[in-house]
């Protein structure tokens, strides 16, 4: 049994607010440093909804003091885990297990850089987050970094924790690059930039039939290319997404209608209505709501804003550091007493999975095919429910250096459904998201992103990154004890198997084989897939030899 440690880097203890951004990720009995316990942002991780106890955190201000909280769980041989300001991870990459810890932040804007701004730069870096681009570099931020500093363990005799420096063309650079949190503490990153510069952005609705066949010259044509894909309403928008001139009219910003601040009453009144929806088993009420909610996004250019004030229509034209990354909810005034992020788990809003399948882009075009085959088969309402979200978002990263990075260029996929708030409650055609998940990642061998998915996402994930090897060496050459390991990564990392229970399959932490991992006594049992027959999904039915 081990103690944890976690750190919150760069950061401060948390103070008193009047407005209503997101709640510390971490929370304290005594409103100090010790009998804490960690949660991300949505209030459940992915593989669990179950808290995590951390004995106690520290906030370290400068590197030194980096050291120093890493000597000390060296020194007792306690693990460490990092956490941001936010905790946006879904799996529970960030929870040291057992009942101590210490968590870690860190923020910045540049060429590469994620949709969503409410990050840290190590954290950011070392999960394998991106934008969307196969020009250059690429989308994802690691491909962007030229060095960086990081905390590790060591013995006695060094004090127990040492830095050590790492620039491109050193041995552990590729390894440290896409970390995981597992090798150490990332206490400064150097990042690759260029001058400010401007972009201009159209959103291009088209029908969806020849999706599969132009994604890749799209992403060829467009430097910030992106295709959001709503299966059910068979709708493709494109991003016509480029840089614009210096002297290009134009002050814009990028405020993502879905990361903006929503009033507390009517994200609750919406997950009521979704939730009714579900357990009525009414398509066409979710269909009704994907329909509106596109509508609304079409109307408002997706959160787009001429001049940093309305939509009043395309191209929207501003300076990157506005346009890239969005997230004004996370930035919430004494003015937003009301509103909060839609999925802040204080006020029963959206509560969604959020699942992210990378393929390479020959296989990418047949995993499109067989979702519209299975659309075919269960019929377009039967994919409603990710487009309340916001349907299949669709973007581009570039082969990479780093050993848990992207082998080859790229196509990613990530799309968000309904999470029931119990975990042993079916949801409406759970059946054909579990199949479009192991289309994804069985059939078609997606990689799944490291901060986000369902446990089920990670099963073989060894096998599906060629560096492997390397990483583990690094691994064990840096972390020689394990101090930075977790439960979570004993599962995903380690490849240890957990014993599939009642209901697993629920909640995404098994693939059912057995009629008791899905939920007979609702009528839901385990059966093939419509389209990829070796698949194993929770289908409703009214008997059980149906």
């Amino acid at each position: 049994m081990f103690a944890t440690f976690l750190l919150l880097l760069w950061s401060h203890a948390p103070a008193p607010a009047l407005s209503l951004p997101p709640r510390p990720p971490v929370r304290c009995s005594d409103g100090g440093t010790t009998g804490c316990v960690l949660s991300n942002a949505y209030g459940a991780w992915s593989s669990d909804r179950a808290d995590c106890p951390v004995s106690s955190v520290a906030y370290p201000a400068s590197e030194q003091e980096v050291v120093a909280a890493v000597a000390r769980a060296s020194a007792s041989g306690a693990r460490v885990k990092v956490v941001s300001g936010f905790a946006h991870t879904i799996p529970k990459l960030a929870c040291p297990g057992g009942g101590n810890g210490t968590t870690t932040t860190l923020l910045i804007s540049l060429t590469a850089a994620p949709y969503w701004e409410g990050v840290s730069v190590a954290g950011l870096v070392s999960t394998g987050s991106h934008g969307s681009s196969w020009w250059g570099r690429g989308g994802a931020v690691h491909d962007h970094v030229v060095g960086l500093r990081l905390v590790v363990t060591a013995g006695e005799a060094d004090g127990w924790a040492r830095v050590l420096t790492l620039r491109r063309g050193d041995e552990l650079f590729p390894a440290a690059l896409v970390s995981l949190g597992l090798l150490g503490v990332v206490s400064k990153i150097t990042l690759s930039l260029e001058p400010r510069f401007k972009r201009s952005i159209t959103f291009d609705y088209r029908n969806d039939s020849t999706f599969q066949d132009d994604f890749a010259a799209h992403a060829a044509s467009h430097e910030f290319a992106d295709i959001t894909w709503y299966p059910s309403q068979h709708t493709a928008v494109y991003r016509i997404d480029d840089r614009a001139p210096a002297n290009a009219p134009g002050d814009g910003v990028n405020d993502f209608i879905g990361f903006q601040a929503t009033p507390i009453a009517v994200t609750a009144g919406l997950r009521v209505v979704e939730t009714s929806l579900e357990r009525s088993k009414n398509m066409k009420g979710k269909c009704a709501m994907a329909a509106a909610e596109g509508v609304a996004k079409r109307l408002v250019g997706n959160g787009l804003k001429n001049n940093g004030l309305l939509f009043t229509g395309y191209p929207v034209v501003g300076y990157q550091g506005k346009m890239q990354t969005s997230g004004s909810c996370a930035r919430s005034s004494a003015a937003d007493l009301l509103s909060a992020c839609g999925w802040d788990p204080r006020f029963h809003g959206l509560f969604f999975y959020e699942s992210t399948a990378i393929f390479s882009p020959a296989r990418f075009r047949d995993f499109i095919l067989d979702v519209k085959r299975l659309r075919d088969l269960a019929g377009s309402d039967s994919l409603c429910g990710v487009d309340v979200y916001n349907g299949l978002l669709v973007r581009f990263v570039k082969a990479s250096a780093a050993h848990l990075g992207q082998p080859e260029d790229s196509v990613v996929v990530d799309f968000n459904y309904y999470r029931a708030s119990d975990s042993a409650a079916p949801r409406l055609s759970q059946d054909v998201w579990e199949e479009v998940e192991q289309l994804a990642f069985v059939k078609h061998g997606a990689r799944p992103h490291w901060a986000k998915n369902r446990l089920v996402a990670f099963a073989g994930v060894r096998g599906k990154y060629p560096r492997w090897g390397q990483f583990a060496a690094a691994k064990r050459q840096l972390d020689p004890r394990g101090l930075f390991d977790s439960p979570w990564s004993d599962e995903v990392v380690g490849g240890v198997e957990l014993a599939k229970g009642d209901g697993c399959a629920l909640d995404g932490r098994c693939v059912c084989s057995e009629d008791r991992h899905c939920s007979p006594e609702q009528g839901y049992y385990c059966r093939p897939g419509l389209v990829f027959t070796d698949a194993r999904v929770c289908r409703y039915s009214g008997s059980q030899n149906q």
